[in-house]
């Protein structure tokens, strides 16, 4: 995040949603605490994002995977860092249940 004080208005540069290109913010509160939020913000967001991607690859492995023995071994760690993004509230605690049911019925399923 880059922060260019003008003489009248304070220009904030956010990354936005596709990467390598950047979204400006103008007119922003002129308070050091929304400068801090805007950053704890920032940072946060790329955290879960790149635990849920991570999740998200778990899971695809989880399904994908032919091996019962291998699926077995996956589905504890996979239901953990479901359970994880729940309780920091990076997907609905609903959401958590209903993945983790599917995956070990798909584990069960599995001859």
């Amino acid at each position: 995040m880059f922060l260019t004080f003008g003489y009248s208005k304070k220009t904030v540069y956010l990354p936005s949603q596709n990467w390598g290109t950047q979204q400006e913010i103008k007119e922003m509160a002129n308070h050091k605490s929304s400068i801090k939020r805007i950053r704890s913000n920032d940072a946060k967001r790329t955290e879960n994002r790149y635990y849920a991607k991570t999740t998200r690859n778990a899971v695809n492995k989880l399904r994908t995977s032919t091996s019962k023995k291998e699926a077995q071994e996956l589905l504890p760690k996979v239901s953990s860092m479901i359970d994880k993004l729940a309780k920091k509230s990076v997907i609905h605690k609903n959401k958590a249940g209903n993945l983790k049911s599917k995956l070990a019925k798909k584990v069960a399923s599995i001859k």
